[in-house]
């Protein structure tokens, strides 16, 4: 057995930087890539050109090593969070220990002294038991690596792609607590792993402590595809009028599912000196290509390659790429090669299983030993080509906002926290936190739209909802909310004199009661006169001193109607109102049947659910009334004056306005009017008004979505659209989507787990597009559900238990228990 700091080729790490035994400076940073399907052709391109740029500032004798490691965790539930809701602790148990394939992505640049030796694989530090100290480092020679590094780091930072953080000392040679990067090379340890020491046996295969690891190779260019590019197609979201692109190396990153370091070496030596090289080469052929076709075709490949440097200013490197899989387990080291392969077969090149050279090859890439990579396993090639083999991206990333909503990633469904609303404002991203949700039924939509509301209300928001279908009853009365809706035996009540402790009849509060009377009073084409207005407002005012004069009056509309009957008409008899300016008869002749036994006298006199403005979650089901002259008109004053009266009185607190499925509703004069209103000013007062339609045609129909909905809302929320596929040219004109947008929408739902159940949801945020997933805990769906058949017997249970919350975990509860072990969860 020998001592690792026997063969330790690194000297020292300080001020950043690792110092190898041979002079070798290289320096670290911690890379964040771009999040897996989420750029389009035109960025893939962009982004390849970027880190061509960036490369070329390296000096000659500079090796580029990125190095990418997936390894396999789990998610972690937060279950010490008390104030989070019933579903929300749900939620944390149904993906807590959710499997995952974590991704760090680091950059070591290595700049070799001039004249250093190259390494090979019969001359390397792993094979040698002592290491002669290198000459003393050449400051200059330090600050000019150093200053390209920076240029590096500036050209990838300004593509708006990539972000590099330097990594320190501690970072890189680890601490008493931590592990830096150089320990959890050595020892194959994540991000979240403690520091610990084992042992590492090099004699049969690789193996660190109890993982066995397995290495395979592109370093030969008969391997290599006969194409690469910046981007590939990815069949399984692809459509027959769209092609999804993910980065061509993808398939060895994070769609390779195991655990894994992809290493990605490119040498940058004397570019002249390579083409002499390759001169002499071509020459050697030429004599030889008579005794052999071979001979022949390897002059022309070399000819073409110089041909092509001379012409084109290529910059010739050599390169090396490598995957590094290891598993603690047998059965899953056995599956390795067909994995690797399988996804190297995907890029059209040859996997090749290293073994005799594996041990050189692993220990070269240890972190700051770049500079002994055995060269006779490096091909050559040109920057361009080298480049579309880096791993260009990560996996989903949780938002570092505090508010949110729960989604999960397209690949495994681990659970992140994405910001729809706060951050991408900050960032300039959206100038209004509007949204538009449109899917067909059974895509999904409803469970969005109760995940998104529930999400919000449990972060403090006011909520009013506007239904058809009762679509959130579940949710309403598992959060203690109003749910407003109509029945015979139990119709629709409000009460808008009705002032709540705390708050006073202001100029809105009078306006929106005078509004109202005269929606009763007039037809919607009869216009009113001034004088009638004036004293209707007269009335008002009067009405509310004598209630402050009369305390055992209840404030209601057949109170107002007896004052009018009474004091009021004394008021007329002493003519501080002509009778030609106001027709009392008239006025309190068509008001009648909203008074006390009229035929709708149960509509403006309600004595419970009063307080509507400090009630955070209200549900107004109007499934029954869209279609009543009379009665609509006047639940759509009352919720709008509702929604108004939030919006400017609850200070600093989020309201929404949800308007679910009311197209009928929305394209009426009165409903619309309102809703243009608040489209454009609830984003002045913290509001988000919320349009969430099913039918295509409802949004190409209707001018009220077009000019008013999609227009101010910069959150743009779709699901499934496949049935709409031949015909989505239309919807994406409409909506202003991409072609990257359009791809996007069309994968949705193509190649789900089918271990699992959920639908995918595209949100697009001011041209900042993505999919996740949208999936729920068993408790979240019986919560949601708007089967009818689950519905009631949701409603059952919570009538058994004697709650609605109660009722949810019994009958969650029930189900699991009949689930097979290994069945699927909801």
């Amino acid at each position: 057995m020998v001592e690792a700091s026997n063969i330790l080729p690194l000297s020292k790490v300080e001020k950043g930087c690792i110092v190898s035994m041979q002079g070798d400076i290289t320096i670290g940073y911690r890379l964040g890539l771009p999040e897996i399907f989420t750029l389009s052709d035109q960025e893939y391109e962009v982004y390849h050109q970027s880190w061509v740029k960036a490369i070329k500032l390296l000096p000659q004798y500079s090796i580029f090593h990125k190095q990418d490691w997936f390894t396999k965790g789990s998610f972690k539930a937060n279950f010490n969070n008390s104030g989070t809701g019933f579903l929300s602790r749900s939620s944390e148990r149904f993906f807590n220990e959710r499997e995952c394939l974590d991704h760090s992505c680091y950059l070591f640049l290595t700049k070799k002294p001039h004249g250093r030796k190259l390494s090979s694989s019969v001359y390397s530090n792993v094979l040698r038991k002592s290491i002669v100290p290198a000459q003393t480092i050449n400051p200059i020679l330090l600050k000019d690596f150093l200053d390209s590094a920076g240029q590096l780091e500036r050209i990838l930072i300004d593509s708006g792609f990539v972000s590099l953080a330097r990594l320190s000392d501690d970072e890189l040679a680890g601490t008493a607590n931590k592990a830096g990067i150089i320990e959890k090379y050595c020892f194959l340890l994540g991000d979240d792993q403690r520091s610990m020491l084992t042992d590492i046996q090099l004699k049969q295969g690789i193996r660190v402590g109890e993982k066995s690891c397995e290495l395979y190779t592109l370093a030969e260019a008969t391997a290599l595809p006969p194409l690469c590019g910046s981007r590939m197609n990815y069949e399984q979201y692809s459509t027959d009028r769209t092609k999804f692109s993910i980065g061509f190396a993808s398939p060895l990153g994070s769609l390779l599912n195991c655990n894994h370091i992809l290493n990605q070496y490119v040498f940058i030596e004397d570019s002249e000196k390579t083409i002499t090289r390759l001169e002499a080469k071509k020459l050697r052929l030429q004599s030889l290509s008579g005794y052999s076709r071979e001979n022949a075709v390897s002059r022309d490949a070399v000819n073409d390659f110089l041909n092509e440097a001379v012409i084109h200013g290529r910059l010739p490197v050599k390169a090396h790429f490598n995957v590094l899989a290891w598993s603690e387990s047998k059965t899953e080291v056995e599956k390795l090669k067909n994995k690797v392969g399988s996804a190297m077969a995907q890029m059209s090149a040859v996997c090749k299983q290293e073994t005799d050279g594996a041990a050189q090859i692993w220990f070269s890439g240890l972190p700051g030993n770049q500079a002994d990579f055995p060269m006779n396993d490096t091909f050559d090639t040109f920057l361009e080509q080298a480049t579309c083999f880096f791993n260009l991206e990560s996996s989903y990333r949780s938002s570092v906002s505090p508010f949110g909503i729960r989604l999960g990633d397209r690949l495994t469904g681990r659970p992140v926290h994405v910001d729809i609303s706060d951050e991408p404002w900050e960032k300039g991203w959206i100038t209004n936190r509007s949204k538009f949700i449109c899917g067909p039924s059974g895509s999904g939509k409803s469970f969005l739209t109760n995940h998104l509301i529930r999400s919000y209300y449990e972060q403090g928001t006011d909520v009013v909802i506007v239904d058809i279908g009762h679509s959130y009853k579940g949710l309403c009365d598992l959060v203690g909310g109003y749910y407003f809706t109509y029945t015979e035996s139990d119709p629709i009540k409000f009460n808008p004199f009705y002032l709540p402790d705390g708050d006073v009849l202001d100029t809105e509060k009078k306006e929106s009661i005078k509004t109202l009377l005269l929606a009763l009073w007039k037809k919607d084409d009869e216009p009113y006169r001034r004088s009638e207005y004036v004293a209707i407002s007269m009335a008002l005012t009067l009405y509310f001193e004598h209630l402050d004069q009369q305390p055992d009056v209840f404030p209601c509309f057949n109170s107002f109607y007896d004052f009018l009957k009474s004091e009021y008409l004394v008021v007329l008899e002493n003519g501080r109102v002509k009778e030609q300016d106001f027709d009392i008869g008239n006025f309190l002749y068509v008001l009648n049947p909203y008074y006390r036994g009229g035929e709708f006298d149960y509509l403006l006199n309600a004595r419970a659910n009063l307080d509507l403005l400090h009630r955070r979650f209200i549900v107004f089901e109007i499934d029954v009334l869209k279609d009543h002259p009379i009665l609509f008109p006047v639940v759509t004053l009352i919720i709008m004056e509702l929604v108004i009266s939030k919006m400017r009185k609850l200070k600093g607190i989020r309201k929404i306005l949800l308007l679910e499925e009311v197209w009928k509703s929305i394209a009426k004069p009165g409903m619309a009017e309102h809703i243009k209103y608040l489209f454009k000013t609830m984003r002045k007062f913290f509001g988000e008004p919320i349009v969430v339609t099913q039918e295509i045609d409802d949004i190409i129909s209707s001018p009220i979505v077009k000019n008013a909905i999609i227009n101010n809302s910069d959150c743009k929320i779709l699901l499934d659209q496949s049935k709409y596929q031949n015909k989505f040219d239309q919807i994406q004109e409409l909506l202003g989507l991409t072609e990257k947008d359009k791809s996007l929408i069309l994968s949705m739902n193509k190649a789900n787990d089918p271990n699992r159940k959920y639908k995918e949801v595209f949100i697009s945020l001011g041209g900042h597009s993505k999919v996740y997933r949208t999936e729920v805990s068993l408790e979240e769906y019986l919560a949601y559900t708007t089967e009818e058949r689950e519905k009631v017997r949701v409603q059952a249970y919570a009538n058994k238990y004697g709650s609605i919350q109660k009722g949810i975990s019994a009958l969650a509860e029930e189900i699991r228990s009949k689930e097979p072990k290994t069945g699927s969860s909801s």
